[in-house]
């Protein structure tokens, strides 16, 4: 395989060049089959069946861009940084139910890391230690 995924390490490298994508597109939507043209460029079956889709859809085959944040939770950004200013003793277990209770669906750690991407932290402070032996 020339560029794409890692399959040995599962690490997505960069996405295949743009020219090697309209090359083997052009060869399959000439009439070359998916395994014809993965074999002749040396790329995936697959690839070759979704760059062809890609450009049927779209009339190009650029790839998608790569990295950044998917979480839905980025679109109740602002309401879920205005309740924490509110209240910001609420655990994340509270959170979530209160997401819930507004009918969005997220999971403990999927608030949990937005949190961490917020830079947020619910440390607990000083005055409110525990009393510890005399």
């Amino acid at each position: 395989m020339i560029q794409g995924v890692g399959w040995e390490t599962g690490i997505m490298v960069k996405p295949i060049s743009e020219d090697l994508r309209s090359r083997a597109v052009a060869a399959y939507v000439g009439g070359a089959s998916c395994r014809a043209v993965a074999a002749r460029f040396g790329i995936g079956e697959s690839s070759v069946a979704r760059w062809g889709r890609l450009f049927r859809a779209t009339g190009g085959v650029t790839p998608k861009p790569m990295g950044g944040s998917r979480s839905r939770l980025d679109a109740h950004r602002d309401w879920l940084l205005a309740r924490i200013a509110e209240k910001p003793d609420l655990t994340l277990e509270e959170l979530r139910r209160e997401l819930a209770a507004r009918g969005v669906s997220a999971g403990y750690g999927s608030v949990w890391r937005f949190c961490e991407r917020e830079k947020l932290t619910f440390k607990k402070k000083p005055a409110r230690r525990r009393a510890g032996p005399a």
